[in-house]
This record gives structure tokens, sequence and C-alpha cells, in this order.
């Protein structure tokens, strides 16, 4: 369902992305790893449309990015970092407008609506602006308009970023329920994020793939069976990692 083939990208003489190729396939859900600079949110742009490559080609479902770009747009569904949205709009007007942007209406677009307020646990928060919403509500909006129309991809940088332990555990199920039919791509620090949802394990350092395959084969790697192990000895040296709890 998405095909990556040579991927670079330059800006000016630096190469943030120098050469990745990857397929993700339908029921996947990939992690996709690596420091700080490594080259992650810069790919997921090039995936999603929002910058376009320097060298290679990208095509998802079928529809090359940048010759088809609206098609390909169709169907992915994006969480980038920050999750923006419309500061004094409130969550229930926001995906109202992502709604009419997916060309839904009248009672598909509230079904939409609907089921993804439900998915993210947004009811509490339906009227207030999304400016006065706190970082984990803010992110879950953003997670809401991405699944919002239900695409065959989805793509998310960070997707638990800002929620607490409780409201990880609801998007990782979240995810893990909607894998079967799609393909996913999730940008993480947190290591145990990848074991948790991910059927698969990309890490990349100074743009490049250093790592491919499940999670098991990557800790397979290590004499310690650790993650953050695998993480350092694949990676440039200090190299910032996340563990659940701050360790």
């Amino acid at each position: 369902m998405i095909i990556i083939e040579d991927l670079v990208r330059r800006f000016g003489s630096f190469t943030a992305v120098g050469g990745i190729s990857l397929r993700v396939k339908k029921g996947e859900v990939l992690g996709f790893l690596g420091p700080n600079g490594a080259g992650k949110s810069t790919t997921m742009k090039m995936i999603t449309g929002f910058l376009a490559p320097s060298e290679g080609r990208i095509s998802v479902c079928g529809h090359d990015i940048v010759e088809e770009q609206l098609e390909a747009q169709s169907v992915i569904g994006y969480l980038p970092e920050g999750a923006p949205a419309y500061p004094d709009m409130t969550p229930v007007q926001f995906l109202s407008f992502i709604a009419r942007v997916r060309g839904l209406k009248d009672e598909a677009a509230q079904k939409a609506i609907d089921l993804a307020v439900a998915r993210t646990g947004l009811q509490s928060v339906l009227g207030q602006k999304i400016e006065t919403l706190s970082k984990g509500f803010k992110r879950r909006v953003g997670l809401a308009q991405a699944i919002l129309h239900d695409p065959p991809v989805l793509i998310m940088d960070e997707p638990t970023d800002g929620l607490d332990p409780n409201q990880k555990q609801a998007v990782r199920s979240l995810i893990r329920a909607m894998s079967a039919n799609k393909a996913i791509i999730i940008s993480t620090h947190i290591l145990e994020e990848v074991d948790a949802v991910c059927s698969r394990a990309v890490i990349i350092d100074k743009g490049k793939i250093v790592a491919d395959g499940t999670p098991a084969e990557l800790l397979a790697k290590s004499p310690t069976k650790r993650f953050d192990d695998v993480f350092r000895s694949l990676t440039t040296p200090d190299a910032e990692i996340r563990v659940e709890g701050g360790q």
C-alpha cells in the first residue's frame, strides 16, 4: 500500500534523507524510529505530499505522491508533529470542517465525526476552544481528524505525545484495532510503543535505514533483549531515546 523507492531529500548542501526504500503492506504497523535529526519527520512529510522529494519515488495505494498528489492524499490520514489545528475553533467545529474538506456531507459526515470522537475520547471537550485544551486533548483532536475519513493509510508522528498512561493505552488499543485493514506508519521515541503496537520496526540514522525487522528480530540483536540497547548500538552515540516511566 506504500512503496518508497530510493527516497532522497536535500536542504541545500545538507542531505536529510539519503536513499530510503520501504514497502508497507496492508495489516502492517510500522514503527519508525531514529534519533532527533535522523530524517523521520522529513520522510513522513514526503510520504504525505507536504514536502517534495529531491530524488526517488513514493506510491500510496497506487497513486504517485508527486504526479497524483490529491488522489494519494485522499487515502491518507496524517497526524503531523504538534497536531496543528485552528485554535479558535472547538473540536466539533474543526472536525466538521475536516469532514467537508474530505468530501463527507450530511449524515455521512455526522457519523464519521461521532465515531472519531468516540474513538478518541473527546466527548467532554467538544464545546471548548482548541486553544484552551491540554496538550493531550489537542493531540487527540489531531488523531480524530486523521482517522475521520477512515483512510486505508495512516501516517502518525508521535501519536501518544502528551498523553497520560491511560490515554496512551487507549490510543495504542485503537491503533491495534484499526491495523487489520490499514497500512500504518508511526514515528515514535518511546521504545515500548514499538513492542506494544508495531508488527515491524525500522530504525534510521543520518537519513539511512540501519535496521528493519519485527520487534522480536531487533531484540535478538541485543544480548540484554532491551530496545534501548538495540537503539544505542545502531544509532549515533548519545542519541535521544525515551523509555516509559522516564528511565
